[in-house]
Formats: structure tokens, sequence, C-alpha cells
């Protein structure tokens, strides 16, 4: 099992997990000044999203969004390894499909921008759609996953009730990816349960 984001991730992206609790500082009246604290963390985030940089590695193919004829593409190591993942999957009558990979910030601003129009705001659209610059995807390692026999199930929390979705929570972590928005995740994203991400070992 693969618990770990590997380095090169960590250069990649601004931010890759929650940041930790700012250091505690006594501010009570007769605190020693003399005690030094350490100056609090500051991460770049907006509405509760991390900043990531478009990845500049090489990009392949995960295979084809339903019969959209879009190819979704994602870093080599993780596209090679969501093919591998669908294989197995298939072999136990489960049909993973990929629906979106990597994006550049101009595609995420397109999102973000119709998100607002749905939802009135900024703050209420990013509980949703993360805003360029924002969003897992810029990496080429984040992948939204569908239930090919479950087209009304895309991108909609109703996707935790597929035979994919139950396949992914007991297996995908075999092959290097993890859930990145459970129920309850501390950057107050909304649950989404067909969005992971590879962090799996990545080449220099």
């Amino acid at each position: 099992m693969i618990r770990s984001i590997p380095a090169l991730l960590l250069c990649v992206v601004v931010a890759c997990s929650p940041a930790p609790p700012n250091p505690v500082t006594d501010e009570e009246d007769g605190a020693d000044p003399a005690i030094e604290t350490e100056a609090p963390l500051t991460v770049d985030t907006k509405f509760g999203h991390f900043a990531f940089a478009e990845t500049s590695a090489a990009l392949g193919d995960a295979g084809g969004y339903r019969d959209t004829g879009r190819v979704v593409q994602l870093r080599t190591e993780a596209a090679d390894a969501f093919v591998a993942m669908q294989k197995a999957a298939g072999d136990e009558g489960v049909s993973l499909v990929p629906i979106s990979g990597y994006r550049t910030f101009a595609y995420q601003d397109g999102l973000f921008g119709r998100a607002i129009g749905r939802y009135g705001s900024p703050e209420e659209a990013a509980v949703w759609v993360a805003p360029p610059g924002y969003s897992e995807h810029h990496t080429g390692l984040a992948l939204d996953i569908g239930d090919l026999d479950h087209p009304e199930t895309d991108v909609e929390v109703s996707f935790e009730e597929t035979p994919a979705f139950e396949w992914l929570k007991n297996n995908a972590d075999r092959f290097g990816f993890e859930l990145s928005f459970p129920v309850g995740n501390p950057q107050g994203v909304s649950y989404e349960p067909w969005h992971w991400r590879f962090v799996g070992e990545l080449s220099p």
C-alpha cells in the first residue's frame, strides 16, 4: 500500500496536503518576552483549495471519456497506473472510465466561471470547482473516474453507490491512487467520490 505523496509531487505542488496547525503563541499577560516562538506557516490557498502549478512533465493517454472522442491525459506514470487499474477492475467485471485529467489554467478558468454563474459567487462556486491555479488537475496527477455502466453518476455524489466506487475503495491504493476529497475533508471542499489523485512513484 502506498501511503505517502512522493517528493517530486511536493515540488510540483505548492501544497498537496492540509497545513499543520499554526504554532500556539502565548499572549497572556506576564508571558516571558524572552521566549521565542516560530512564525506561523503560510500556505497559498483560495477558498480552501491549495495552489498547484501546471505540470511540464510528459503526458500520457488514460483513455477516452465515453463516446465523446475526448482523450483524458495524465502524467505518464499516472496514466499507466490508471490503465493498469482499469484492466484489473475489468477482470473483475467492473468498468472504470476516465472523465477528466490534466487541465490548464485557462480550461479551469472556464469551468470556474461557469460555476460562479450557477452558484452565484466565487465562494459558493469554490465549494464545487477549484479556482484556476488551485486545482489538483493542473498537476496531471488527479483524475475524475466514472462507472461505464452508470453515466448518470458522472461527477455526482451518487457515484459512491456504483460498483466502480466500491471497487476503488478496496483496490485503488494498490495502484497508487487515493481519494482527494473524502467526507469531512479538512479543506472544506465538497465530498467528491469520483476525484482521485495518483500518489505512486514518479520518475525524476
